[in-house]
């Protein structure tokens, strides 16, 4: 508990791992994730992780129980590398309200900060729902946005370029953001730990899909750095469609 209260008084940069560190321990010995939310130990250690709310956040966050210090870990590009992306959408069950509503599909995001915005060197998703004026610009957005393909985007936040390629699917089991966006960016960035991403939930036509978006610090007409705080806000809004499935255990 010592090491969730650093974490969330920002006192550490190793508090997040020591606490990802205590969940497994806790779990191995007693079958309970706390202090976290869930724990998955089905590949193993080195392809499991945890999702966990730290104290005084609005959004949960999923964290590898493999020591990852960030984005630019070249593990995450590597083709067997685990699915961490997928495992956080599945884990927006947990951002259910008191009533048990699930968030409305298109309000949700995970965010991956750069360096230079992350305040712990371990690697951690953000879960949450998208500020009011970023969903909006997103779903006004998202039908000129390439399938399969990058499309540079001035309106997601305001003097913050992004670039942006959507995709369809209900989820991400086939997708990996790390890869296609350290692919695109090879040749725009050379330390990788500069990079952003952001994936938001998207409906067009009719049609449910995903949005990955990825900024870098230093980008051209970008005026300074974009990170979770700047994405993600405290409110989500429900669905009264059915039930999120729920993120099971192992």
């Amino acid at each position: 508990m010592t090491a969730f209260v650093a974490f969330a008084a920002g006192l550490h940069r190793q508090a997040l791992w020591q606490v990802v560190r205590a969940c497994v321990a806790d779990f191995k010995l007693t079958t309970a994730p706390y202090p976290c939310l869930a724990v998955n130990l089905s590949g193993g250690e080195e392809r499991g992780y945890v999702v966990l709310r730290p104290p005084l956040m609005h959004d949960l966050i999923l964290s590898p129980t493999r020591q990852i210090v960030g984005i630019e870990d070249q593990f995450l590009r590597l083709p067997d590398a685990p699915a961490y992306f997928d495992a956080a959408w599945r884990a927006r069950s947990f951002l259910a309200d008191a009533g048990g509503r699930p968030p409305n599909r298109d309000s949700v995001a995970l965010v991956v900060n750069s360096a230079a915005e992350r305040t712990q060197d371990q690697l951690h998703i953000h879960i949450g729902c998208l500020l009011p004026t970023v969903q909006r610009a997103i779903a006004a957005t998202a039908p000129r946005v390439q399938i399969a393909g990058w499309t540079q985007l001035t309106s997601v936040v305001r003097h913050i370029v992004f670039w942006g390629m959507r995709i369809r699917g209900t989820d991400l089991a086939e997708v990996d953001p790390f890869r296609l966006v350290a692919g695109e960016f090879a040749d725009k960035v050379r330390d990788m730990g500069n990079l952003t991403i952001m994936v938001a939930a998207v409906r067009v036509e009719g049609e449910d899909g995903f949005l990955i978006l990825a900024s870098y610090l230093g980008a051209p007409h970008s005026w300074w750095s974009v990170g979770d705080n700047e994405l993600i806000g405290p409110h989500c809004p429900t669905d009264a469609g059915p039930d999120v499935p729920p993120l099971h255990d192992g």
